[in-house]
């Protein structure tokens, strides 16, 4: 073996050896490339499940916030409606005390009122009833008024006992039935 066949021999090795370096290196660039290829898609899939969860969680609860105002909306609306309403009926109450059948109302009231705290009362009502509860009652009448609507107030003579049969008292007792009633 000549010298010039020995290095042609090292040359060609080195080439064959530097042939299969670089096949190598671009075997592995490309198996890196790919490894990173999938973890990018991996991490935009990712990235995009929990922006789309997120957005749907932000949709849910912007539209569960617009229904709770909704609701809001319609119970304050629905209560003025009923607060109007029951201004009218304390309206009508208020003209009902100026019609023939209220004097019958009230002794009615007062004759009730005897018979839950017995004969010995006090009573008193508003100032436009004085006169017509000073003669349905007599000597128990008491003159000090009352700011009420309508009806009389009863007390025993020692003041253990009272009995409130007002007209407000009266819608007071059944305002909730009264708005049921209305609302339906």
């Amino acid at each position: 073996m000549t010298l010039e066949r020995l290095v042609a021999e090292i040359q060609s090795r080195a080439t064959a050896e530097l042939e299969e370096a670089r096949r190598q290196h671009e075997s592995a660039k490309a198996k890196l490339l790919g490894e990173r290829e999938l973890e990018v898609r991996s991490l935009r899939d990712t990235i995009g499940h929990q922006a789309e969860e997120e957005a749907r969680r932000e949709r849910q609860r912007l539209l569960a916030g617009a229904k709770m105002q909704a609701k809001k909306l319609e119970y304050e609306a629905r209560e003025r409606a009923l607060g109007g309403s029951l201004d009218s009926v304390r309206r009508v109450l208020g003209e009902y005390t100026r019609s023939p059948e209220y004097p019958e109302v009230l002794r009615r009231m007062y004759s009730y009122a005897s018979a839950q705290l017995g004969k010995d009362l006090r009573v008193t009502g508003r100032t436009e009833d004085a006169a017509l509860l000073r003669s349905i009652a007599g000597k128990s009448f008491e003159p000090t008024p009352l700011p009420i609507l309508g009806g009389l107030v009863a007390e025993t003579a020692n003041r253990e006992r009272r009995l409130t049969l007002s007209l407000d008292e009266l819608l007071r007792l059944r305002e909730s039935q009264l708005r049921d009633l209305l609302a339906s």
